[in-house]
């Protein structure tokens, strides 16, 4: 059996423990196959003020990496009974920072050895505690590290705004903008019985947001959207390398989900182990008027049909660049007359107003209930008008909405 939990923070702190800010807000995943470690482990970090989650298996630590952010890892290195090497632990090490190398992580073993140790540290582990612990000890070892990881978090967000200015200031920054203009669609195809419409929206003139519309056939299309972690000028470089290798393939008449894995691939073997981009890929059959998808970690498409039904586009798998070795599901949908399929981009939902609240995924819902009846175009600016409207006609990242009205 594998089993997670998340242990809530708390307001009141344990009896004699004074207040600590700077462990407040901070995200601790503990991995361990032994029950009473993970609770002995909880039970200290908890005290402290660190917001805990704890699994007990190597599939769910990765499971819970794919889900949110942490600020550390504390994991046991041994988890096959048989075994006192480590060797699963290192394997799952070099998972770990596959998926995110500035992610510090504090091993744990009651195995230690110079051997071990060396293996650890090649694996980019700086430190590991041996079992049984010291609980001063471990709490300074996970208070260093976080910080450590936030320095290193700082420096290569530093090192990226540094080289985006450099670009900017040697006159390239322009040339971005007409190269990734050049990319985008010049015109939508128009399908018989349906209409398309679509706005890309980038806050600095270029962007990591990104979208197309081909026409495979005579009654086949291929829509997809993407968005790149990041801003500015490296978002942009790799929406445009994204972009020229979608439309390569899918003039291959790849299924979603195959195209989906083959481009994973290149990104991942191509690209900075910390860059990664959602995306969604479909073929539309406008004669059936059947979609055949793949969601690798975008924003769930929203399918409104004409008598308001809601349903959500979200099989598939990851994001891509997280791993090269994912497998992609795809799944089948039938439109009706009447219906309404959105897709779009987190700059659509988090645009936040004065107060810092975010537009979200309900007030969105909202909009196209109220506007499911209009054509494609009046539903795109009904939309970019009530998003605009509520932040202030500020929006703080690369915002993109397709919509595609099918009667």
């Amino acid at each position: 059996m594998v089993w997670q939990c998340a242990a809530p923070s708390e307001s009141n702190l344990v009896a004699g423990s004074a207040s600590r800010p700077a462990s407040s807000g901070l995200h601790v995943l503990i991995a361990d196959d032994q029950t009473d470690v993970l609770e002995a482990l909880r039970l200290l970090l908890k005290g402290e003020g660190y917001e805990l989650e704890l699994v007990n298996s190597p599939a769910s630590l990765l499971e819970a990496l794919s889900r949110r952010a942490f600020d550390l890892v504390l994991m046991d290195l041994n988890y096959a009974r048989d075994t006192t090497s480590g060797r699963e632990g290192l394997d799952l090490l070099s998972q770990i920072h596959e998926r995110d190398p500035l992610l510090p992580v504090v091993a744990m073993t009651a195995w230690g050895s110079v051997e071990l140790a060396v293996e650890i540290m090649r694996e980019g582990v700086r430190d590991f505690v041996l079992k049984p612990w010291d609980n001063g000890r471990l709490l300074r070892t996970v208070r260093t590290e976080i910080e450590n990881g936030q320095r290193a978090r700082k420096a290569r967000q530093r090192q990226v705004e540094n080289e985006a200015r450099d670009l900017a200031q040697g006159g390239q920054w322009e040339e971005a903008e007409r190269t990734q203009l050049g990319f985008l669609p010049k015109e939508i195809p128009q399908i018989p019985g349906c209409e398309f419409s679509g706005a890309w929206l980038p806050i600095h003139g270029i962007g990591g947001d990104y979208f197309d519309v081909l026409q495979l056939d005579a009654t086949h299309f291929a829509i997809c959207i993407a968005d790149v972690a990041g801003k500015g000028i490296a978002a942009a470089l790799l929406m445009s390398n994204l972009q020229a290798t979608v439309r390569s393939l899918a003039a291959q008449d790849l299924q979603p989900a195959a195209l989906t894995e083959r481009v994973n691939r290149f990104i991942r073997s191509n690209t900075a182990s910390d860059r990664f981009i959602t995306f969604f890929y479909a073929i539309f059959d406008a004669q059936s008027r059947r979609i055949v998808y793949t969601n690798a970690g975008h924003n769930a498409p929203i399918l409104l049909n004409r008598d308001g039904a809601i349903s959500r586009l979200g099989c598939g798998g990851l994001a891509m660049g997280i791993s090269g070795r994912e497998d992609y599901e795809q799944a089948t949908i039938d439109l009706a007359e009447g219906d309404r399929l959105i897709l779009f981009t987190d700059g659509i939902t988090e645009a936040s107003d004065a107060a810092g609240e975010e537009f979200g995924e309900q007030r969105l819902l909202d909009v196209l209930q109220d506007s499911r009846a209009l054509s494609a175009a009046k539903i795109q600016t009904s939309v970019l008008a009530r998003v605009a409207q509520f932040s202030g006609d500020k929006f703080q990242d690369d915002a993109t909405l397709i919509v595609l009205a099918v009667g």
